[in-house]
Order: structure tokens, then C-alpha cells, then sequence
């Protein structure tokens, strides 16, 4: 039985390629480049692993990532548009790439062709480990019997309740993309400062500076105490995920403080999967990100209709 629709999303979605097989979804590639010169497609030409390594040991060498192209997307939607299968893609946040005009720009080439596809290009607001929750909503969605229609008008309204919550090892790599003010920036090379940071909505906000970093991930955990204090829906109508950079024995170490804290607070989750952030996002940060992700479920015991 053909599937009632597939799932499509660039690279920025961060997800192990092992569970991108499972559940059955398309993943374009971003590239990375440390030379702008030579551009690797990741977790094709060059793992994760691999592109922190280089960072860790290329001390002053700031890597540099690019979207997928027009041609990279045709490819990916033609398959399905010959099957008469339909499409729902997600892309990073527009105030962080072009990837989505890429995107569109493909969807009408491949609708010139096969005027009869259907394919809906979602702005997913956000990016990396919680772009790609957002992503396996979709696929819960669409494993759930949900139609295409609905799928899509679900996910548009669960997008806004996105939030990552994290730091950085340093301000190096957010000071020379210019994430930051320079402000901070300076208190950060100064001072070795760290800032705290919150991602919503396509936009970074600052979130508080300290020193160290167990100071600034109670505050990330205090954060994400203060979002869920502020729900209306218990934790259980949450996806949470952890994001890391280079380190994964720090994010799993972060995961069970987390799930410790969480039940301290009366709060019932006893697992929360752990990500690596990928180069997309990784070029900005630095190798040593760390955070969570947490969005609104596409189906749980309080979703509407």
C-alpha cells in the first residue's frame, strides 16, 4: 500500500541516519567547507564526528556550511512525484539559510514537469535536534493514519511551541558568525563568559551570561523548568531531546541530570534520546553546543479533533 505521504527535510534536521532509515524519511544534505573551496556533503562525504575533530584540533579555522541546491531538491521530489506520492518538506528556519527557496524553487521545476504532485515546503522556525523532532512529529503523524492535509495543518500549528534551549564551550565561534552582539562578545572574550541561549520562533534571544560550565547548564535546565511551569499540558504531550556537539559522554551525562532534576520536580519522563548537532548549525556554535530541544507532540492525549 503506497504511503499517504513522505517526509523530507534538509540536513539541518540532525538526525541519526540510522533512524532516518526507520522511519522512513528523506534527508537533503547541507555541505561544509573549512577552506571555501572544497565543500563535503555531510553525513556523506564527511561524518559529524569527523567535522568536530577537525574543529577541535584546527584551533583559529572556522568552517563554513552552504545549503542544499535547487538540483539537490528536484532529486529528492521526483521520485515521488512520478509515484503520484505526496510530499510535505521541512527546512530550517529562513533567517538562518536559503535552504527553503531552494526548496521552492525545485517544487515548481518539478510541477512543470508532473503538474499533479503535491508537495507542501513547511518553514519549520527552528533547526538542528529540534528541527528534527519536528520532523519525526511529521513521521508520527503520518505512521498515525493522519491525512496529508491535516498532517500539514497540524504541524504548522505546533511549530510556534519550539523552543532549544543551550550554550556554547565559548563566544569564539557565535562572535565571528555574528549570533552575538558585540557587547557580549567582548564580556565573552574578557571575562570567559559564557552566554545561555533560547531559539524560537527562527530567531536567537539571549538567555543570561555566566561563568563556567555547570552555572550555565543549570540555567539551561532551569529554562526548560520554567517553559514546562508555564504549560498548559504536562510533559507527556512533549517531544524533549537532548542536543550535543563533540562530547557525547557530556550529553549523556547532561540526559540523566536532566531526567534526575525533572523527577525532583514531579515531573514523569524517564527517557529523554540524545542528538548530535550537526555542521549546520556546529559552525556557528563551536564544538562543544549543548541543550535541549522540546516542541508540542503531533498526536497525544490533549490534541484537538
Amino acid at each position: 500500500m503506497r504511503e499517504a505521504f513522505h517526509i523530507i527535510s534538509d540536513g539541518s534536521c540532525d538526525l541519526p541516519s540510522a533512524l532516518v532509515q526507520e522511519r522512513n524519511i528523506t534527508v537533503v544534505p547541507f555541505y561544509v567547507s573549512f577552506d571555501e573551496e572544497q565543500y563535503f556533503k555531510e553525513n556523506v562525504d564527511i561524518a559529524i564526528r569527523d567535522f568536530y575533530q577537525m574543529m577541535v584540533e584546527k584551533k583559529g579555522v572556522y568552517p563554513k556550511s552552504s545549503m542544499p541546491s535547487i538540483q539537490d531538491y528536484e532529486e529528492a521530489f521526483r521520485p515521488f512525484a512520478e509515484n503520484d506520492t505526496p510530499v510535505i518538506c521541512i527546512c530550517i528556519t529562513t533567517k538562518f539559510s536559503g535552504s527553503m527557496q531552494s526548496a521552492l524553487n525545485a517544487k515548481a521545476l518539478i510541477l512543470e514537469k508532473y503538474p499533479q504532485a503535491k508537495i507542501t515546503v513547511i518553514d519549520a522556525t527552528v533547526n538542528t535536534v529540534l528541527q528534527g523532532q519536528y520532523v519525526l512529529e511529521a513521521a508520527s503523524l503520518r505512521d498515525h493514519g493522519v491525512s496529508y492535509h491535516d498532517a500539514v495543518a497540524r504541524l504548522e500549528a505546533i511549530k510556534s511551541t519550539g523552543r532549544i534551549f543551550f550554550t556554547v564551550g565559548n563566544m569564539e565561534y557565535l562572535r565571528h558568525g555574528g549570533r552575538i552582539g558585540k557587547v557580549a562578545a567582548l564580556a565573552g572574550g574578557a571575562l570567559d563568559i559564557r552566554p545561555v541561549i533560547t531559539l524560537k520562533q527562527g530567531e536567537i534571544f539571549p538567555s543570561g551570561l555566566d561563568r563556567g560550565r555547570k552555572r550555565t547548564l543549570k540555567k539551561v535546565m532551569s529554562l526548560l523548568l520554567e517553559y514546562l511551569q508555564d504549560s498548559p499540558l504536562g510533559i507527556d504531550c512533549y517531544s524533549l531531546a537532548v542536543g550535543y556537539g563533540y562530547d557525547r559522554e557530556e550529553g549523556i551525562a547532561f540526559r540523566e541530570k536532566a531526567i534526575s532534576t525533572l523527577h525532583e520536580k514531579g515531573y514523569v519522563i524517564d527517557e529523554i534520546p540524545v542528538y548530535q548537532i550537526g555542521a549546520t548549525i556546529g559552525v556557528h556554535t563551536g564544538p562543544y553546543p549543548l541543550g535541549f530541544g522540546i516542541i508540542e507532540k503531533g498526536i497525544h492525549a490533549n490534541t484537538n479533533g
